[in-house]
């Protein structure tokens, strides 16, 4: 079964350009005023033409009142863990619980490298970020007085102390297309969140989703437990040219629906900085699609 019957919500995937500093944080503000839920951008701390992604997260949470807002993805090579459990946990507190916590392995190793970060292999970027939630996760348990300890081979902590705690639970969202970024989604993760123009074909979305849902149940967790977040693109137009998220409403609600009754894809994160396609994927696209799935689950059980 691969709708898992999560809650159905639609976000922004935004560019966080600083040649009109207030044109990325303008559309955070319409995202909400479109209905959606979540408000997303891109990170890329070596990219001088970028706002820093959590200066701006942090500007546009104050800007708005309703919507979440994650980082899609979070580089963490050049965000140290420890840290960014606590800048995390302190902008949900501040938020009143809206912020949810997008991670990447890593990406662009030399413009990493050129700005002080270490560069790994495939794999060791992969155990680096096991170790980094196992830290992250650790700093947020304050449930205990026990000082931290994490020794992790490339992110290690030495009896540090915990909290703040998130003032909701917050989710770990995890960019992953390989195998073992893969297994470590469905061993850690509470969601998976890749990138619809990077998956390929149907088969390769659903020999995905099984490596996910194989690993949740080799760790003693439900499939149900990782929420799958997609992120898309494409065009409105008047007529459909054939193309996949290219035509009228009514094809993008028939096409977003397979992606979530057939795939499993209960968040939809639209890429670009088009506000009036903003308004339709929140005001036209929203509303229909979610009453497909709705009708789909009634007949289904899903989430009965």
């Amino acid at each position: 079964m691969a709708d898992h019957g999560h809650d159905l919500l639609l976000g922004s995937f935004l560019t966080p350009t600083h040649a009109d500093p207030q044109a990325p944080v303008r559309l955070a503000v319409a995202s909400e005023a479109a209905g959606l839920d979540l408000v997303t951008f891109q990170d890329h701390p070596y990219q001088p033409a970028f706002l820093d992604t959590w200066t701006l997260m942090s500007y546009a949470t104050a800007r708005t009142e309703r919507v979440r807002l994650a980082g899609n993805v979070l580089n963490l090579p050049l965000r140290p863990p420890a840290v960014l459990a606590r800048a995390a946990a302190s902008l949900d507190r501040l938020s009143g619980g809206r912020v949810e916590l997008g991670l990447g392995a890593g990406a662009f190793w030399d413009a990493i490298e050129a700005m002080g970060g270490r560069r790994l292999t495939p794999g060791q970027a992969v155990t680096a970020l096991s170790e980094a939630i196992d830290v992250i996760r650790g700093v947020w348990d304050d449930s205990t007085r026990q000082p931290l300890r994490v020794d992790g081979t490339f992110y290690a902590v030495h009896g540090a102390k915990r909290g703040p705690s998130p003032a909701h639970p917050m989710e770990i969202w995890l960019g992953a297309y390989k195998p073992r970024m893969l297994a470590l989604t469905g061993q850690k993760a509470d969601g998976w969140l890749p990138s619809l123009s990077y998956l390929g074909s149907p088969q390769d979305m659903r020999d995905a989703n099984a490596r996910i849902d194989d690993a949740a149940l080799a760790a003693g967790r439900r499939p149900a437990d990782v929420r799958r977040l997609l992120n898309i693109g494409g065009t409105f137009t008047d007529r459909s040219d054939g193309g996949l998220l290219q035509g009228p409403v009514s094809q993008w609600v028939e096409q977003l629906g397979e992606l979530v009754l057939e795939h499993g894809f209960s968040t939809l994160v639209l890429a670009g900085d088009d506000e009036r396609a903003l308004r339709l994927f929140g005001g036209e696209v929203g509303p229909a699609l979610r009453e497909l799935v709705a009708a789909h689950r009634r007949t289904s059980g899903v989430g009965a």
